[in-house]
């Protein structure tokens, strides 16, 4: 799917390795990309940060532009030495990583490390 859309009627959405566009009033999906990530795992967050001029996507230590109208990938950085955590994204036009997203994948972290010492 491809249709442009004006900014204000678009829900972004990172999961898996995906990017997708949602049409804010119907849920519809209006696009979907998948990232080019080094490491692709299912449990793989996904940060999305939109801004005043752009759309912005991490995963697996990796970021991403992508163009808001279409998903097309705009460019990429793998970050290269900085290994492949989460990473967080903010700019100086607005956009960045939601506090509820970073205590999440704290939590995460946490529960995994309780659980592998269990074993």
């Amino acid at each position: 799917m491809s249709r442009a859309r004006a900014r204000a009627s678009l829900v972004y959405v990172g999961i898996k390795t995906h990017v997708l566009a949602l049409d804010r009033n119907s849920g519809a999906e209006i696009w979907r990309t998948q990232l080019p990530a080094k490491y692709r795992t299912s449990g793989s967050l996904v940060n999305v940060v939109r801004d005043a001029e752009g759309l912005f996507a991490t995963s697996a230590g990796e970021i991403f532009a992508l163009d808001p109208s279409d998903g097309s990938l705009l460019w990429h950085e793998p970050l290269k030495g900085l290994g492949s955590g989460l990473t967080t994204i903010a700019t100086d036009l607005g956009g960045s990583t939601p506090l509820a997203v970073l205590a999440e994948s704290q939590r995460q972290a946490e529960a995994a490390a309780a659980t592998a010492a269990a074993v």
